[in-house]
């Protein structure tokens, strides 16, 4: 077993960017390398404790996805092996498994979220209004109920630290065009259908997820980031779920849950995890892996 890394260094590329959990560097004009790391944020703020195998599940997650679903939309994957863009021993062990070359791309200013159960934020809404992101929903659903059809609900994309916004379907027309708009609200629905119907054969409900989309110098749309992962999704245990209450995720929620309990003010600097919250974590990453796939995670 490798050792969590919490931050990549990867000298012998420009560092473009970090995130709050994946580091970006630079390759050439058309490619760039995608470490994502074991660090884990919890109400937008990166904790100092890291998830054992967090990246490499999410990594493997992701191209699950993205093999299962390239015939709705192509993705930034470009084939070519991370290894092979670095020379030095170390560098190269840190990639193993969890990094990816990708295009270079112009990511679209918001993220596209697909809702298929009520809940969350947009339960919150509901039982205030009856809507979720102003869009009118019938009476009588209770908590965890699935919606008549998956809603797409865009947010604005905050910067590091804030919190992201959701944001009207006529504003996300504003932002990207209409008939841009139109394609992305009409692709993400159709991801998170097929996904969302696959994933409850292998006993896992995917309540809702994030995508993100970007556009090449021709305007052709990819999908970028990661897809349909632990991380960008909330994943439900089908066996243990029951409309009316929220089934425990295979997801963050765990550590949600705990730092909840600590009575943490949600501001940065977050505290350390305790060793049995951080294994349990990593655990229900694996899990989320192993249900998805049917094999364990390659070592």
């Amino acid at each position: 077993m490798t050792a969590p890394l919490m931050r990549s260094s990867i000298n012998s590329l420009p560092l473009i960017n970090q995130g709050k959990v994946r580091d970006i560097y630079d390759i050439d004009d058309k490619t760039m390398l995608l470490v994502t790391t074991d660090r884990l944020s919890a109400f937008d703020v990166i904790l100092p404790t890291p998830i054992q195998d967090k990246g490499a599940v999410l990594t493997q997650i992701a191209n699950f996805w993205f093999d299962k679903l390239g015939h709705i939309v192509p993705n930034h994957l470009t084939g070519i092996a991370p290894e092979s863009v670095v020379s030095d021993p170390a560098e190269k062990a840190q990639l193993a498994r969890r990094a990816l070359v990708v295009k270079k791309l112009k990511p679209l200013p918001i993220e596209a979220i697909v809702r298929g159960y009520l809940v969350g934020s947009g339960w919150k809404e509901y039982k205030a209004s009856g809507t979720v992101c102003g869009i009118a929903l019938p009476a009588g659903l209770q908590e965890a109920s699935p919606l008549p059809q998956p809603l797409f609900t865009p947010s604005s994309k905050a910067e590091m630290g804030d919190h992201d916004e959701n944001i009207t379907l006529e504003k996300c027309a504003q932002l990207l065009g209409k008939e841009l708009a139109e394609k992305v609200a009409r692709i993400s629905i159709q991801l998170y259908t097929e996904a969302a119907a696959y994933a409850l054969t292998r006993g896992i409900i995917i309540a809702d997820t994030k995508f993100e989309f970007g556009l090449d110098a021709a305007g052709e749309l990819y999908l970028i980031d990661e897809a349909l992962t632990p991380d960008s999704s909330r994943f439900w245990p089908a066996e243990q779920y029951a409309v009316g209450s929220n089934p425990p995720s295979f997801d963050k929620q765990y550590v949600r849950d705990w730092l909840e309990s600590t009575g943490w003010n949600k501001v940065a600097p977050g505290p350390e995890l305790p060793a049995d919250v951080a294994q349990k974590t990593a655990d229900k990453y694996r899990e989320a892996y192993r249900k998805l796939t049917g094999s364990e995670l390659p070592r």
